[in-house]
């Protein structure tokens, strides 16, 4: 645990664009930052999105921390807690495009149908390779290569609403894609 002084060290060098100040400030509350977003949010995709916009915010200086206030750690949950509430407003703003979960789109596919689909990814690789192509290159990026949503944003120079958008959308087609796959394994054994 760093004491108040390296808190004020590590602030006074990211104000100066100190990236390994940013670095450090990060690995020493990444987690709890994290922890507070997800125990609010209850979904690990808006809680690294939160962490990562609470970063953010303290790298581009949009708030500040008074030492005289509090200590660093509680600013910096603070800042986590206001963008949360944030994203919950948000989220709540959108409409649910697809509201079934992983759980109830499992009990309409036949186990052994599952299980032969699964065993062999190629399967999954083909419905994917249905999909028009900017909603399969955002899925691949997402699911076989495992990046966020914003990195994807990032990478892709598309916004982060449309990313989601499109990975919301096409998941929702690549659903359809293996239901039918699947009816027709069942309807084949």
């Amino acid at each position: 645990m760093q004491s108040l002084f390296d808190d004020i060290d590590i602030m006074n060098r990211i104000t100066a664009r100190d990236q390994q100040a940013f670095k450090a400030l990060y690995q020493e509350y990444g987690k709890a930052v994290y922890s507070l977003a997800y125990q609010m949010l209850q979904n690990s995709t808006l809680a690294e999105e939160v962490a990562q916009d609470t970063f953010v915010k303290v790298w581009q200086s949009k708030s500040h921390w008074d030492p005289k206030k509090g200590k660093l750690k509680n600013w910096l949950l603070t800042i986590t807690q206001f963008t949360a509430i944030d994203r919950l407003r948000h989220e709540r703003r959108q409409p649910m495009l697809h509201p079934d979960s992983i759980e109830e789109m499992a009990e309409e596919i036949p186990a052994y149908a599952s299980e032969t689909l699964w065993r062999d990814g190629t399967v999954l690789r083909l419905l994917v390779q249905q999909l028009p192509e900017e909603q399969s290159t955002l899925i691949a990026l997402a699911f076989f290569r495992g990046m966020s949503h914003g990195d994807i944003a990032e990478v892709t120079h598309i916004p982060l609403g449309t990313v989601k958008t499109r990975l919301r959308t096409g998941l929702q087609r690549l659903r359809e894609l293996w239901l039918e796959s699947v009816h027709q394994t069942s309807k084949s054994s």
